[in-house]
């Protein structure tokens, strides 16, 4: 009994992949529709729309399904019989199975876009049913399922061939990648180590693809070869060539926007390109335009560009395939989101970047003192500046720290002629001044790195309560350290100190000396210090 159900179901289903049926289901069938529609296995059958007294064709489908269920392995060999006859005033054909009536075909159930008779619609469908009828019994019989089981396990076998040629070759291949990369001893190490896992796992991923394709196209096959499970392999085969199919439609519904892309993208890398050669020639000095500093050219490049290839992407992405999803757009929304949270700072620092850039406060390999960092400018970057100090440190400033503060440039004016260099002393009101100024004089014209050509500037910058403060400026040499001429400068002036007998340590008194601590007018003119017309007059 359950034998005749399966193989009636499975007669039925193969029924439905033929050509046109008496009454031909919807392709997109409503909800009315769909009740009137004998499925079979999921399977539309016939749609069934005339209505015989007080039965509707919902209960008709219901009443074949009954009477389907009921047949057995002695009904299913007999031939497809049909009776015509008149119901309810109307002609119909009776179909039956060993004398046993169980659809009935009328002429209400027929379509008018058929063209066709209800004799030849119902000699079509008797003929079709009994054909599939017996090819359906001579499947269930055993030589054939023998032969079934048969071609299965010959599919398997293949199978298991291609997953071990499959592991066969990919060990084959880390071997000889192996010993290519363990030879090529005079590569880079970081090119040495990808010359060979790239390949290898390329490979591993595409026997990992090819092993699923063939196990889907097995399992769909062997489904196929036996009658209950053939809906299963139908429906396998089905989903594969439905997705095969929409993809290529999809591939070539897209192409027209992907030309459309691919233009726009070839217009754009054009204009940058252009841009590109007129920009580099203001940069160089050949070109000069308005508004333009070559300082400033590298900067303003690469701002234009991402200007230009933003305004791109907005212009081709209407046209990108898969645009108008909501996946597409789910994840577009995503992105904006994560940018716009992490942005902020960012967006600072860059924006202080660009202010930095165009206002010139600073350029690459320029002396410049920020807060408690002095030292020589190695990268002005969007986000951030790197000062390599006088311990070879470097230094990495955010850039909205540095517009923030204050940004001391030693050497902007100057244009590669050397660093203004200032060093400070504090000395008691009992050393002459005249003889200060002239021992910071000899200290700096005997210091190593110190431009000769530039006269020594010193400045009397406070009259304390206990000393006085004196400050040298000197004009070092192009390229000299900072740092390492001034340790020199303070040497030597320890030296000229210590040889004219004048003590650097200014005096504090607990209480005032018996004595002024004054300079008389005898010793204004100590060594090293030489009177001169200004100091006479």
């Amino acid at each position: 009994m359950i034998k005749a159900v399966m193989c009636l179901c499975g007669f039925l289903l193969l029924f439905t992949f033929q050509n046109a049926l008496g009454a031909e289901p919807r392709q997109a069938p409503s909800a009315q529709e769909k009740a009137r529609t004998l499925y079979l296995l999921n399977q539309p059958v016939v749609m069934l729309q005339a209505k015989f007294g007080l039965t509707t064709p919902e209960e008709r489908v219901q009443r074949i399904v009954t009477i389907l269920r009921t047949l057995d392995d002695n009904d299913l060999a007999q031939p497809v019989m049909m009776h015509t006859l008149t119901r309810y005033q109307q002609s119909a054909v009776l179909f039956s199975v060993n004398g046993k009536p169980f659809m009935l075909l009328a002429q209400g159930d027929l379509d008018e876009g058929d063209d066709l008779t209800l004799e030849q619609a119902a000699e079509r469908l008797r003929f079709r049913l009994d054909t599939l009828r017996q090819s359906l019994s001579e499947q269930y019989s055993s030589q054939y399922l023998l032969l079934s089981a048969g071609k299965s396990l010959v599919g398997a076998l293949l199978l298991i061939a291609f997953i071990l040629f499959a592991l066969r070759s990919y060990a084959w291949l880390k071997r000889i990648y192996d010993a290519r990369r363990a030879q090529r001893k005079s590569f880079p190490g970081a090119l040495r180590t990808f010359l060979g896992p790239i390949e290898v796992r390329l490979y591993a991923i595409v026997l990992t693809v090819a092993f699923l394709v063939a196990f889907y196209i097995w399992v769909s096959w062997v489904l196929r070869l036996f009658p209950w499970t053939r809906i299963w392999g139908m429906e396998l085969g089905g989903y594969a060539v439905g997705l095969l199919q929409r993809l290529g439609l999809a591939i070539l519904s897209a192409l027209p926007g992907m030309l459309i892309v691919i233009v726009i993208f070839l217009i754009t890398a054009l204009v940058t390109r252009l841009l590109r050669l007129v920009l580099r020639r203001v940069e160089t000095g050949q070109l000069h335009l308005p508004g333009l500093h070559p300082d400033t050219v590298g900067v303003t490049r690469k701002l234009i560009s991402v200007v230009i290839w933003l305004f791109a992407l907005s212009a081709a992405y209407p046209f990108l395939p898969g645009a108008n999803s909501l996946a597409f757009k789910g994840i577009s929304v995503f992105f904006g989101l994560m940018l716009t949270l992490g942005s902020a700072g960012v967006m600072n620092h860059a924006m202080s970047g660009l202010v930095l850039t165009y206002s010139r406060a600073l350029r690459k390999g320029e002396v410049i003192r920020i807060a408690e960092h002095e030292g020589v400018v190695s990268e002005v970057g969007m986000l951030a500046t790197k000062i390599l100090t006088r311990e070879n440190y470097e230094v990495t400033v955010p850039n909205a720290v540095v517009v923030s503060g204050r940004i001391v440039n030693l050497s902007a004016t100057l244009k590669g002629d050397g660093v203004n260099m200032t060093t400070s002393v504090t000395i008691g009101y009992d050393t002459p001044w005249r003889q200060v100024e002239a021992m910071l004089e000899l200290a700096a014209s005997r210091t190593q790195g110190v431009n000769r050509s530039i006269t020594p500037v010193v400045r009397q910058l406070a009259l304390q309560d206990w000393y006085v403060a004196y400050e040298l400026q000197v004009r070092l040499q192009a390229g000299e350290s900072l740092a390492g001429v001034r340790s020199i400068l303070h040497g030597h002036i320890q030296d000229v100190f210590n040889e004219f007998g004048v003590q650097i340590m200014s005096p504090n008194f607990i209480s005032q000396p018996d004595q002024p601590v004054i300079v008389t007018k005898s010793n204004w003119f100590s060594p090293p210090a030489n009177k001169d017309v200004r100091d006479e007059g």
